[in-house]
C-alpha cells in the first residue's frame, strides 16, 4: 500500500533536480558540521517541499537509525537516487570520506542539470515558433478559406492551379478534421511507443549521430557528461572498472553507453583507456584520446577528464546560445514560403476578377 502511495506521488509531485541538489547540498553542510546522518536527515525531511520527497527523506532517515547505510537506504529508491547517486555515497562511507562524496556528488548533479537546461532552453524558442506556425496553418484551413472558397464558388470563374490546390486541402482538412487529428495521436503515439523499445532507441540515437548539427551536439554533451561523471567517480576511490561500467548507465546515447559499459571488462584485463577509446573514432574524437593518454600516464586521470568535460560544457553552451540565430533564418523562410504561397492562392484569383470587370 505504501509502495503504490509513493508511486502516485511520484507521479503528480515528480522529485526535480534542483530538489535533489539542494538536498545533498544541506546534507553535506550537515555532515561537515559534525550533525549525525540520522539527525540531518530528520531535519531534511522536516524542510523538505513537496510530499514525495519529504516521504522518501523520512523513510532513508528510518531506514538509517536501524542500521542500515545511508548507500543501501538510498538505493531502496531507485527511481529517485539513480546508480551513480548510489555508489558514489557507498564509495564515501566505504572510504571514511562522505563529506568529500556529498560535495563531489553536488557538482556532478549542478553540472549535468546546468547542462540539460541549456540544451532544453535553447530549443524552446524553435518549438515554440513550430507549433505557432502550425496553428496558422489550421486556422487559415479551417476558418478563413472555406469563406473565401464560397466566394469563389459563387463566382463560378475559372481559378489558377495554385488556388485549386489550397482549395482542396481545405475541403479536405475541414471535412476530415477530427479523422487527422486522431490519426495524428495515433501515429505519435506509435511513434513514441517504438522510440521507447530497444530497437527503435537504437535507430533513433543512429540517426541523431548522423544529423549535420544535431550529431554534433549529442557528441558533445555525451563527451562532456563521460568525462564529468568518470571524474566525479575517480575522485571518490570506486575501481575503474566499476567505475566505467556506472558511467556508461547515466549516458544517454545507446551506442555510447554500450561502448563504455564495453570498456570495464577490458579495463579489468589491464588494457588501457586510451586504447579503448581508440577502437571506437566515432564517439571519441583524437583530442578526448589524447588528453586520456596524457591523464593515464601522468597518474591524473580525474583531473583530466574534468578538463575534458569543462571544454565540452563550454562547446555545448556557445553551441545551444548560438542554435536559435542558425535555426531562426531557416524558420523565417519557411513560414515565409508558407504565408507567400497562400497569399497568391488568394490573391490570384480576386486580381484576374478585378481586370474582368
Amino acid at each position: 500500500m505504501k509502495q503504490k502511495f509513493l508511486k502516485l506521488l511520484a507521479f503528480f509531485q515528480p522529485i526535480s533536480a534542483e530538489s535533489k541538489m539542494f538536498f545533498i547540498q544541506h546534507l553535506g553542510v550537515m555532515v561537515k558540521s559534525g550533525l549525525s546522518i540520522t539527525d540531518a536527515l530528520a531535519t531534511l525531511s522536516e524542510e523538505a517541499e513537496g510530499k514525495h520527497l519529504k516521504h522518501v527523506i523520512h523513510d532513508v532517515a528510518t531506514s538509517v537509525s536501524q542500521g542500515k547505510t545511508l548507500a543501501d537506504s538510498f538505493a531502496c529508491y531507485p527511481s529517485v537516487f539513480g546508480e551513480l547517486f548510489v555508489n558514489m555515497i557507498r564509495a564515501g562511507e566505504a572510504s571514511g570520506k562522505l563529506e568529500e562524496a556529498l560535495k563531489e556528488l553536488h557538482c556532478e548533479l549542478a553540472k549535468d542539470h546546468t547542462l540539460r537546461s541549456k540544451v532544453r532552453g535553447a530549443l524552446i524558442y524553435p518549438t515554440v515558433i513550430v507549433v505557432v506556425m502550425i496553428g496558422i496553418g489550421i486556422f487559415m484551413m479551417t476558418v478563413v478559406l472555406p469563406r473565401l472558397i464560397g466566394i469563389f464558388d459563387e463566382i463560378n470563374a475559372t481559378l489558377p492551379i495554385a488556388t485549386r490546390i489550397v482549395i482542396a486541402l481545405s475541403k479536405f482538412v475541414t471535412a476530415h478534421g477530427l479523422i487527422m487529428a486522431l490519426a495524428t495521436l495515433i501515429v505519435c503515439g506509435l511513434a513514441i511507443t517504438f522510440a521507447r523499445q530497444p530497437k527503435g532507441k537504437a535507430m533513433i540515437h543512429f540517426l541523431m549521430l548522423r544529423f549535420p548539427i544535431i550529431g554534433s551536439i549529442v557528441r558533445k554533451i555525451n563527451l562532456a557528461r563521460f568525462s564529468r561523471t568518470l571524474s566525479s567517480l575517480l575522485k571518490t576511490d570506486i575501481p575503474f572498472a566499476t567505475a566505467l561500467t556506472i558511467t556508461g548507465n547515466v549516458l544517454g546515447n545507446v551506442y555510447y553507453r554500450k561502448a563504455v559499459i564495453g570498456f570495464s571488462g577490458a579495463v579489468k584485463r589491464g588494457v588501457t583507456l586510451e586504447s579503448l577509446l581508440r577502437k571506437e573514432p566515432r564517439l571519441f574524437p583524437p583530442l578526448v584520446r589524447q588528453m586520456v593518454s596524457v591523464g593515464e600516464k601522468t597518474g591524473t586521470l580525474d583531473t583530466i577528464l574534468g578538463e575534458i568535460a569543462n571544454f565540452y560544457e563550454e562547446e555545448v553552451t556557445t553551441t545551444m546560445e548560438t542554435l536559435p540565430a542558425l535555426i531562426e533564418p531557416l524558420l523565417i523562410v519557411v513560414l515565409g514560403l508558407g504565408v507567400a504561397g497562400l497569399a497568391v492562392a488568394i490573391i490570384m484569383p480576386m486580381y484576374s476578377l478585378a481586370q474582368q470587370f
